[in-house]
């Protein structure tokens, strides 16, 4: 399955439908990590005609009145195209903006996905594919400031559920010298900041 993963900056070639058609006509699903206009990202899922799934930054309070015609996956854990996807929107708190947390209700958060995530592996015998998040995990990809902290609790999401992947997004990539991939024991981690094309295909129960 190959997925074309947004966050954060919007980028002139995927605002050209020529580029869209040609380049990514093989799409089969789009993931944004948040902070993105609504309009941004209805047009490019309707160039590609691929579903969008997606998590809120912290600036996206306009989804209130606009949301982009996709699945909202914060708190939720599902399954498309044989991937089981999981997400949790928003940033740690650092003003009075409404998608942010700090580390105490994040950590409920993840707490509170637990059963949804025994579930699946009892009924589906599967466990996470893709952990979509707007923040990055405590300590890697995060950034200096407070406003670009990472959760602790992801970390433990990550221990505790093993996910193939965390996508994420929030820090800006514009210095190359940036780390923006790393493995965190079963898990990729990566920073799609601003688009990353990820081809991902299902594990058998073999591999399991």
């Amino acid at each position: 399955m190959k997925i074309l993963c947004v966050s954060d900056t919007e980028m002139p070639q995927l605002h050209n439908a020529v580029n869209l058609r040609r380049q990514y006509n093989d799409v089969d699903m789009i993931i944004s990590c948040g902070d993105m206009r609504p309009n941004y990202l209805d047009f490019i899922t309707s160039i590609i005609g691929a579903p969008l799934f997606y998590v809120r930054g912290n600036h996206d309070e306009i989804y209130h009145d606009e949301p982009p015609g996709g699945i909202d996956l914060h708190g939720q854990i599902l399954e498309y195209g044989g991937l089981v996807l999981a997400g949790l929107e928003g940033s740690i708190r650092y003003n009075k903006g409404e998608i942010q947390y700090t580390q105490a209700q994040m950590h409920s958060k993840v707490l509170g996905l637990a059963p949804s995530v025994m579930w699946n592996r009892w009924a589906r015998g599967r466990g996470i594919d893709l952990f979509v998040t707007h923040s990055p995990a405590r300590d890697i990809h995060d950034g200096k400031d407070f406003a670009h902290r990472g959760f602790d609790s992801f970390l433990n999401f990550m221990k505790w559920f093993r996910p193939r992947y965390m996508l994420h997004g929030h820090v800006h990539t514009w210095d190359r010298r940036k780390t923006v991939r790393t493995q965190f024991e079963s898990t990729c981690v990566l920073n799609i900041n601003p688009f990353t094309v990820l081809e991902l295909e299902p594990l058998t129960r073999a591999q399991l």
